[in-house]
């Protein structure tokens, strides 16, 4: 066989085994996905109101119809947010994963074997990848439950919303996957991959980067979720996209580079 059929292989092997464990060990991963649905329901059903009217989404009004109306508005708003929040949630159980995997002595194990090296790697990014895409299609099976509508998407857009969820689930996977490489165990490697939790908090997920502080506006604007969030949002709802899409693009083909090199150099020196 080729080295390129070997790696193939391989990585299809490893893809299978950590599926295996997300299957067998569902409870990390659904308490991941509890964040942005419970995010999202909160921010709809508690602060939905007050908050679309914040940021110019209709006025409050003085009955139910208004209210109602302010609501739908946010949801809008809301859900390319806490799209892009799941897969940041998501990736942190791959943080998990690749930590119990260097610290259980699995990884010692398959340095001994006739395999290729590369593939462990590309196992735990194409299967976090997956999960991302089936978190965040649950997620927002949940926001068209509760309202959330996409107007002026038409096939090109939701081919190009679904490209940047991949290019963003994979980016956002590669840091993880260095994350949990360099953590001495599971819970270092679950507070180091906070910042992907934390960071969608900080952007223009909940409010307009305009509406923020002047101060606290370019930790907003200056990160890679705002952009990616800013390009969904037009995409699934006909809005202007400007620049955020080649942000969005540079960002995440950045973020995959570095991750990548990153994720190898420490695997392939790591004595364990």
């Amino acid at each position: 066989m080729s080295s390129l059929s070997l790696a193939v292989r391989d990585s299809s092997t490893m893809l299978r085994r950590n599926l295996l464990h997300a299957r067998r060990y569902p409870s990390l991963t659904l308490n991941l996905l509890l964040t942005p649905i419970m995010l999202l329901l909160l921010f709809v059903y508690i602060f939905g109101d007050v908050m679309s009217a914040g940021i110019g989404g209709g006025g409050s009004g003085g009955g139910g119809g208004g209210g109602s109306a302010d609501r739908s508005a946010y949801i809008a708003y809301l859900v390319p947010g806490i799209l892009l929040m799941t897969i940041g949630g998501t990736v942190v159980g791959t943080a998990v994963s690749v930590s119990n995997d260097m610290t259980e002595g699995i990884i010692a194990r398959f340095r001994t074997m006739a395999i290729h090296r590369g593939s462990v790697l590309v196992g735990h990014v194409v299967g976090s990848v997956l999960q991302s895409v089936l978190s965040v299609v649950l997620v927002g099976a949940v926001a068209v439950a509760i309202g959330f509508r996409s107007t002026g998407a038409g096939v090109l857009e939701w081919l190009a919303a679904f490209g940047l969820l991949v290019l963003f689930a994979t980016a956002l996977t590669w840091i993880a996957v260095g994350m949990g490489l360099i953590s001495p165990n599971a819970e270092a490697a679950s507070n180091n991959a906070l910042p992907m939790i934390l960071l969608p908090l900080l952007s223009s997920a909940f409010v307009p980067v305009d509406a923020m502080p002047g101060w606290f506006q370019p930790i907003a604007e200056y990160q890679p979720f705002t952009p990616a969030i800013e390009t969904l949002r037009g995409l699934l709802l006909g809005g202007e996209i400007g620049a955020n899409g080649w942000l969005a693009v540079a960002w995440c083909l950045g973020l995959t580079v570095l991750g990548y090199f990153w994720s190898t150099s420490k695997f392939d020196r790591d004595p364990q």
